[in-house]
């Protein structure tokens, strides 16, 4: 029988292969290197785990003595250079995936805050943070906007699964039974705000320099 620390961690990986690949497009984007695009595929899939557990104290974070996450990370930035048009006319099914990666990360991230004794809130907070840390990290390195303060219901999603996964543990809920809720949340959330343009409202300058909010226009 598969032990919670194993499913964990099998979230763990999958959530890293599927944002070390955004990392890894978008790397090829910007015209990197290999050795960019590889560099970017590892910050995408494990920035945000290692921020996770330098906070929680689980030090030296997973991703850096197990090596597993190493070699995802790499297989993931060669899959995307050497196949790159391949890659890139799957955008809309790397979307999907994006969620799916999403969903794994903030119920793993959120499950392991537990294990360390974190309060419910900030639970869910570190899994929120362990879903949207790699893709901020890479933003910022191409010096772009993080797409989690502008793009559809990303950390909204996030946040929303990681708290189901706390609220079904104070619940005493079966861990499957509340992994299973919380990711698919996450992924439901993410896949109608992809789908319908769901987001935010956006505060907009008008012509004589006031704020108002703008609900209509996407992000």
């Amino acid at each position: 029988m598969i032990t919670i620390e194993t499913f964990t961690q099998i979230l763990d990986l999958g959530g890293t292969f599927v944002f070390a690949i955004s990392g890894a497009v978008a790397a090829v984007n910007r015209r990197l290197d290999i050795f960019g695009i590889l560099v970017l595929s590892f910050i995408a899939g494990n920035f945000g785990g290692i921020t996770r557990d330098l906070l929680i104290g689980a030090v030296p974070p997973a991703a850096l003595t197990n090596g597993h996450y190493l070699l995802v990370s790499i297989l993931a930035g060669l899959i995307t250079f050497f196949s790159y048009a391949g890659v890139d006319r799957l955008r809309s099914p790397v979307l999907l995936f994006d969620a799916v990666g999403l969903s794994f990360f903030a119920i793993a991230g959120a499950q392991k805050a537990i294990e360390f004794g974190l309060s419910p809130t900030m639970s869910a907070i570190l899994g929120m943070l362990t879903g949207i840390g790699g893709g901020m990290m890479r933003d910022v390195l191409l010096m772009e906007i993080p797409q989690v303060l502008r793009s559809d219901l990303y950390a909204v999603a996030a946040l929303a699964g990681a708290s189901i996964m706390v609220i079904g543990h104070l619940l005493e809920f079966p861990y499957g039974v509340s992994a299973l809720t919380g990711g698919t949340l996450c992924f439901g959330l993410r896949f109608l705000a992809i789908r319908y343009g769901w987001h935010l409202p956006v505060a907009r300058l008008s012509a004589r320099g006031r704020v108002r909010i703008d609900d209509e226009d996407s992000q």
